[in-house]
């Protein structure tokens, strides 16, 4: 690899976690085999390490099932980084986070469209609350202006019927048995 990155072998025992069946299981430890001496006997064509108490034909060592890793390469040899690349690229399923990052961009225009729909609805609304206070502001001069006519209106009418009942007594006494007012 380039980079920051560099390739570091590990020879040191290291746990290895467990997940049930998830998992093939090569053992609780990785352990490398004890290095060659010259007590090795190579016989049967595998070799044997008689100080060690392993044999690498045994089925106890350490976990060891046919095919699992070669015999002949140190497990030193692994580049651990690499093997922790292969294994989660081969477990992860890009497919439900595609999905989820297509519900979540469908989701986000949904609300984004929503919003203009809501900005525009809002625009709207102020528009038609400033034609309403203009109107009312309109009526609310009107009513004014009917009021002063009304008042001069009350006033005249006031003043001609003082005229009238003091010039013509009689009569007005006449109309206003025939026709009463509603104030009296």
């Amino acid at each position: 690899m380039s980079g920051p990155y560099s390739h570091v072998a590990y020879s040191m025992p290291m746990a290895v976690p467990s997940k049930g069946n998830q998992y093939p299981t090569y053992s609780q430890y990785s352990v490398s085999p004890p290095e060659c001496d010259d007590s090795i006997s190579s016989a049967s064509g595998v070799a044997s390490y008689s100080n060690s108490g392993y044999s690498a034909t045994s089925a106890s060592y350490v976990g060891y099932s046919a095919g699992d890793y070669d015999t002949t390469g140190s497990a030193s040899g692994l580049d651990f980084q690499e093997y922790m690349q292969e294994r989660f690229a081969n477990s992860f399923n890009p497919i439900p986070l595609d999905r989820s990052m297509a519900v979540q961009a469908q989701t986000s225009g949904k609300l984004n469209a929503k919003h203009r729909e809501l900005v525009d609805l809002q625009k709207q609304a102020q528009a038609r609350l400033a034609k309403t206070r203009e109107r009312f502001q309109e009526g609310m001069r009107d009513a004014r202006e009917v009021r002063g006519d009304l008042e001069w209106t009350q006033k005249k009418v006031s003043s001609l019927q003082s005229k009238a009942s003091r010039k013509h007594p009689k009569e007005y006494g006449k109309a206003r048995a025939r026709y009463p007012s509603p104030e009296c």
